[in-house]
């Protein structure tokens, strides 16, 4: 039977767009980079590129270049020769050369030694094998590279942890993984798959997800992504949780993630609506991930949501496109967002902020000419 993890699946823009990008990827033998969080599902996404492509019926070799000591790493990626180093007792193919005329996976490709970067790039500008302890090269195979990594490579770049020119060389075709907590309308169809996928491997029913313990599930923040998804519904059909799953059965950290932040908020002299704000404004977070999962565990009120939505339409003068940039969304969240305020009644005509903003602007302009024409009148 497969993998849970096999394939993609979702239905949020998030997937789309990634699914539109494996086809672009799968049609050509470029390096492929692929960084996201750990457990967002890169190893999906490469085998995904992999079995698209031409290369689709030769091997896909996988390797967690995390996993091996650096000391091992080089003998895996390019063998070794019989007697190169004790226990060396017959020669040895590495990885690269399994995978000829297919393609290998790098996995934590940012956990590699300078001195791997500087072999694995040779490897990248000659397609040239060689082993160790080998006196010269051994052969030359044509092997597609899909790397990726949980790490800044950038960041890495910058503090001279990762080559600027591997990093270029491997950044061909660059595909990032959004988190689970940025794609929410994805959630409930994972879990409903792993949920079937399990009860079939252990041959018991599949149970049902009741309204409110799917609405905990899409409030959470999955700091462990898809895996964490997995292993939750993994646990709840080995504990043998049968009939409809309810937030009784859920594990307490997905309830008590949120309310730990809505109470730390709480308990200080701020509002939960300023701690919310600042969160998107100051700290880079998204509407979807911070906002939506208090107000779905019901810890914000519609009134504390119009006074989000408010203070940003006043910052953007009345215009929720600009609303959602500030708010850290994707573009083409824009009509979801609209949609979830209209739902749940929490939409605000924009007008009044524009007429605000162009009130302001008259006044100010009018300001200007007074002082220009007497000036210190204000003083």
């Amino acid at each position: 039977m497969n993998s849970p993890e096999q394939d993609l699946i979702g239905t949020s823009s998030g997937v789309r767009a990634l699914a539109e990008e494996i086809r672009y990827a799968a049609r050509t033998a470029s390096k492929v980079l692929i960084t996201g969080e750990s457990g967002v599902g890169k190893e999906i996404v490469a085998r995904s590129i992999h079995q698209a492509s031409p290369r689709g019926r030769s091997p896909l070799v996988t390797i967690n270049c995390a996993g091996v000591p650096d000391t091992l790493l080089e003998s895996e990626l390019f063998g070794h020769v019989r007697g190169s180093f004790t226990g060396a007792y017959r020669d040895k193919r590495g990885l690269l050369e399994c995978a000829h005329g297919g393609t290998i996976f790098m996995d934590e490709v940012g956990e590699m030694s300078l001195r791997m970067q500087a072999l694995l790039l040779r490897f990248l500008e000659s397609g040239e094998i060689h082993s160790v302890g080998a006196d010269r090269p051994q052969a030359r195979v044509d092997v597609r590279v899909i790397a990726a990594t949980n790490r800044r490579l950038l960041d890495q770049i910058a503090t001279k942890e990762f080559r600027e020119d591997l990093y270029y060389r491997l950044n061909v075709v660059h595909l990032v993984i959004p988190p689970l907590r940025e794609r929410r309308d994805d959630i409930a169809v994972l879990f409903a798959h792993f949920l079937a996928t399990f009860a079939a491997q252990h041959s018991v029913p599949t149970p049902t997800v009741s309204t409110e313990a799917t609405r905990q599930l899409e409030a959470y923040g999955w700091p462990g992504n898809v895996r964490e998804l997995k292993n939750v519904a993994e646990r709840l059909i080995v504990r043998g949780t049968t009939g409809t799953i309810t937030c009784a059965d859920l594990p307490l950290e997905i309830a008590a993630g949120q309310r730990a932040v809505v109470a730390s908020s709480k308990a200080g002299s701020r509002s939960i609506t300023d701690e919310l704000f600042d969160r998107m404004i100051q700290r880079g977070e998204s509407f979807w991930s911070s906002v939506y999962p208090a107000f779905m565990l019901r810890d914000l009120t519609r009134d504390d949501i119009r006074d989000i939505v408010g203070r940003g339409l006043e910052r953007a003068h009345g215009s929720y496109k600009v609303v959602v940039e500030l708010f850290n969304m994707h573009p083409d969240d824009y009509k979801r967002f609209l949609n979830f305020l209209r739902k749940h009644h929490c939409h605000i005509a924009f007008h009044d902020f524009r007429s605000a903003a162009a009130t302001t602007a008259r006044q100010t302009t009018d300001t200007a000419k007074i002082e220009a024409e007497a000036p210190g009148a204000f003083c």
